[in-house]
């Protein structure tokens, strides 16, 4: 009888104790874009920033994406194209204006998504990630920098890479 009550005790400990599900966010802001007319509000990619969207998907090569996530922006989108089309996956839009919403968290919940979006956007997504305000909005030039953010349970971390 106690071999039976010690069993099943640990069998309820080792239940109990499953791992938590890991959601991976990469955040990027979308590669150079054209700058000759200050009046085009949706302008598309330069050669410096299609080559860059390229770089993306090199970086990303080997690392498994369950979503692509882009605003419905020419630049955004033509960032994230590369990505999408080497991974074989749909690029979803979403709404600057509603980030991390509850159906996002849990469309999201457990996969590892890239996230592409604006030099005031992409810092603002990641705060909303973390709950807490721990990144400015990037320099107007700033299309290098990736926001990894991490979520396990309650636990968040997160930290930026640079690709050159």
């Amino acid at each position: 009888m106690k071999k039976n009550s010690l069993f099943l005790f640990v069998l309820i400990a080792l239940l109990s104790c499953t791992p938590e599900e890991t959601t991976t966010y990469y955040l990027i802001r979308h590669a150079e874009k054209v700058r000759t007319d200050a009046t085009n509000r949706n302008p598309d990619l330069n050669e410096a920033g299609k080559k860059r969207a390229s770089n993306w998907a090199g970086y990303f090569k080997n690392i498994t994406l369950d979503a692509v996530y882009s605003t419905n922006y020419n630049r955004t989108l033509q960032t994230a194209t590369p990505t999408a089309a080497e991974k074989k996956l749909p690029i979803l839009q979403y709404d600057p204006r509603k980030m991390y919403t509850e159906d996002f968290v849990t469309a999201t919940k457990g996969k590892t998504v890239l996230i592409v979006g604006h030099s005031n956007t992409t810092p603002v997504f990641a705060n909303k990630i973390l709950g807490k305000e721990q990144y400015k909005n990037m320099d107007n030039h700033d299309n290098a920098s990736l926001y990894i953010v991490t979520v396990v349970g309650t636990k968040r971390t997160s930290r930026i890479e640079v690709l050159e």
